[in-house]
């Protein structure tokens, strides 16, 4: 129990060293590319080209019908994964019991690992080695980005630069958290979108703390040209109220990728960040 409190303690403040000034015209461009992913095939290389993006590969996987294309522009590779979009892609989002990955030596959520080995063994042949890489995606998109990240630093021949994600569910445990803690992710949220605050806590993981925990740095787009960052701890622990209730209209439509890069454009100019007010309740205890 000391070593598990040590190991979240480190990830807090590790995170929260790092933390530096919000470029939201770089996440304007991620979350272009992260919309572009849900284009049909045969406009996708000329969207590509208005955002000085040349198309190398688009493939939707045979088991799990994800989705993804692989691009280049400005000396950089990018991968882009579509979120859920049908019915196979709900199956895997479901398909949350943890697995151990053999290759990483932690444990996943089963339906995003498998998803994640499936586009690494897809793009990895057609990655240019030394090449910076960086990866978005949506919702499902945003979850197989994270994963794969984590194998390909796993190859030293690909360097992943930046990996953004919007709406991203959790993936791992507070041990997979801890081990790719260096992975340069940043999390975009919507404060409404309850999309990352899945799987939930479980009181019957939290007994030995093997609960799905969330990695990198979150923002909160909050609306009103106002955003919040947490981390670590508070990061996950946010979860707790909006679980309690059951999803509605203004849920769904705080996850739609629309959603997200609306509230990107309002912060372009004078971004105000204020503190993300916790107001939770876990399990009966109001922090």
């Amino acid at each position: 129990m000391r070593r598990i409190l040590s190991t979240i303690a480190l990830l807090t403040l590790s995170v929260q060293a790092a933390l530096a000034d919000v470029n939201f015209a770089t996440l304007h461009n991620y979350a272009q590319l992260a919309a572009d992913t849900y284009l049909p095939a045969d406009t996708l290389e000329a969207q590509l080209q208005q955002q000085n993006q040349t198309l190398i590969h688009q493939a939707t996987l045979a088991d799990s019908q994800v989705s993804y294309f692989l691009s280049q522009g400005h000396g950089v590779q990018t991968i882009a994964i579509r979120g859920t979009a049908n019915l196979a892609n709900v199956l895997v989002d479901l398909d949350i019991e943890f697995q151990p990955d053999k290759r990483l030596g932690i444990t996943l959520h089963n339906g995003f690992r498998s998803a994640a080995e499936a586009v690494f063994n897809d793009v990895r042949p057609r990655l240019i080695s030394g090449k910076p890489l960086q990866i978005t995606g949506h919702s499902l998109g945003g979850a197989i980005a994270v994963v794969l990240a984590m194998y390909l630093q796993q190859d030293s021949a690909v360097a992943v630069t930046q990996v953004i994600t919007f709406g991203q569910p959790k993936v791992t445990n507070l041990t997979g958290a801890d081990v790719f803690a260096g992975i340069p992710l940043t999390r975009v949220v919507t404060g409404k979108d309850i999309v990352p605050l899945v799987p939930p806590i479980s009181p019957l993981q939290i007994k030995d703390l093997d609960i799905y925990w969330h990695m990198g740095e979150e923002i909160i787009l909050l609306g009103e040209s106002r955003f919040s960052r947490t981390s670590g701890v508070k990061s996950m622990l946010r979860a707790s109220k909006m679980m309690n209730a059951l999803p509605d209209a203004k849920n769904l439509e705080a996850h739609k990728m629309d959603t997200y890069q609306s509230r990107i454009q309002t912060l372009q100019s004078s971004p105000l960040e204020v503190p993300y007010k916790m107001e939770i309740n876990l399990f009966g205890l109001s922090l």
